[in-house]
Order: C-alpha cells, then structure tokens, then sequence
C-alpha cells in the first residue's frame, strides 16, 4: 500500500513565532510528533521563486522563475509534485488548492502545478483555484482548507497540495509583531486542524497510510516584508508526520530542491 501525501504550503510563516504564540496548538503538536527539519531558502525570498523550488525540486537557476511574474520561466520542463508522481504511476490521483492564481491557475502566469487536462477530464487531477489578491486571504484560505477537506473526505487523494497566504497577507500589512500576524496563524491553525483530524479518521477506517508535511516558502522582516537575504527572510522548514505510518526518516538537513524526491520516495 502506497502512502498518500498531503503537503500543505503555509507562505510566508515564521515558524518560531507560530510556536511560541501560544495560538498555535495543532502546529506544536505537529512539530513535537514529526519530523523536523529547518530549510535555509535562496534569494530572492519571494513566493514565485520559493514555490517553484519547493513544488519541482528545481533551483532558482533551473526553473528560471526570479519574481512573482514568472516571465522567462522553465516551468513547462520542470513538472510539479503532483505531475511526478503521475509520471511515475498513472493510477495516482492529485489534487492541488490554492488562493494565489500562479500556483494553480493555467489562465494567469505559471502555472507552477501543471494543468494536465486529460487526468482533469477523466478525474484523475482535481484543482480548486481562488483568487485571494482581489478578495482577501483571509476568506479565501478558509474556501481552500473547506474543499480540501472535502477532498480528503471523499475522494482521499494519493498526492495534494494545499496553499494558505493569510499570514503572509498579515505580515505585509502589519508586520510581524503585532496581533494581526499572530491572528492569522491562529486561523491557518484551524485549518491544520482539521485537514489533520480528516486525514487521521480516514486512515484509521479505511486503512491508509498518510504523510502530513507542512511547509513555507520564506519567512520576513519584524516591519513585514521579504525578498532579501536576511535569516529571518531566508528561514524556512519541513515538518512530516505519518498517519497509519511511521514518520519518514528524512535526513536532518536538506536543500529545499530536495523535498521534491523525499515526498516520491516515501510514497513507496
């Protein structure tokens, strides 16, 4: 029995202050259960290049996407996650979510996840895409974390991914030091939560094995903000926790290209 994977992408995270908030309660459960691993991410620390590492195992340097317009990108001969693990097994099903159209969205830049519309069509690839820019993340993170849900629940995909931007909105609106930040990860919390309680009930009635791994694409400065070289904007992490399985054994250091070929490798 193969695991399934669910990788969650939480942009924009300050991991150490999500722990000692005290308003993160499932993060810390997580962390202290799993595996951990602290990632040190390239600059520049902006969100189309970070994903685009993190999604393809690719460097900067090979997935040419520099900045959050991805002009001159190679993404079309770096396939995703969830393309990979296709290619490797045409049974699997993958499922992607996301609030930032670049990610998921084939009629904006990118897409990162790749569209593959016959595995659409025949129900092999579902993708929910929302546009938090025009509408908030804070709404829309919750819309993303109700159909994941949803996807677990019913159709318990073999690989997915699930992108949450609120508290990378937060932090660029009030910084990092003030309520508003620590609110959002409150939130982002929740919606932990119960992508973690959906998976861990359907791997203990339906058999499963599971691997639940959170993630970030870049931290920022205390003012809000990133995309330089500072530890605070470069500081990111893998945490990995089996559900019906045992916690991968990941090596304790690792590039972000790397997580890429540890996700298809503990799928085995």
């Amino acid at each position: 029995m193969k695991t399934k994977i669910l990788l969650v992408g939480i942009d924009g995270l300050l991991l150490e202050k999500a722990l000692d908030s005290g308003r993160a309660p499932t993060l810390v459960a997580l962390k202290e259960s799993g595996h951990f691993t602290e990632l040190t991410m390239s600059a520049p620390t902006l969100s189309g290049p970070g994903w685009s590492t993190l999604l393809t195992g690719s460097t900067h340097a090979e997935h040419a996407v520099m900045d959050n317009w991805f002009s001159g990108h190679h993404l079309l001969i770096r396939p995703d996650l969830l393309s990979r693990a296709f290619y490797q097994d045409q049974s699997t099903t993958t499922f992607a979510a996301a609030g930032w159209p670049p990610l998921v969205d084939p009629t904006g830049v990118g897409p990162v996840i790749h569209e593959r519309r016959e595995q659409a069509r025949a129900g092999q690839h579902r993708v929910i895409s929302r546009d938090g820019e025009t509408y908030g993340y804070q709404k829309v993170d919750s819309e993303i974390a109700t159909a994941a849900v949803f996807a677990v629940e019913k159709y318990g995909p073999d690989v997915s991914f699930v992108y949450f931007c609120d508290a990378d909105e937060a932090g660029h609106s009030h910084g990092v030091l003030g309520n508003e930040y620590l609110d959002a990860i409150a939130r982002v919390d929740e919606h932990l939560t119960r992508l973690h309680q959906a998976i861990e009930l359907r791997a203990r009635n339906l058999d499963e094995a599971w691997l639940f791994v959170l993630t970030t694409d870049h931290g920022h400065r205390d003012e809000g903000g990133h995309g330089g070289d500072s530890p605070q904007e470069l500081a990111s992490f893998v945490i990995g926790v089996g559900i019906g399985r045992e916690n991968p054994e990941w090596p304790r250091d690792f590039a972000p290209e790397e997580l890429l070929s540890l996700l298809l490798d503990a799928r085995a």
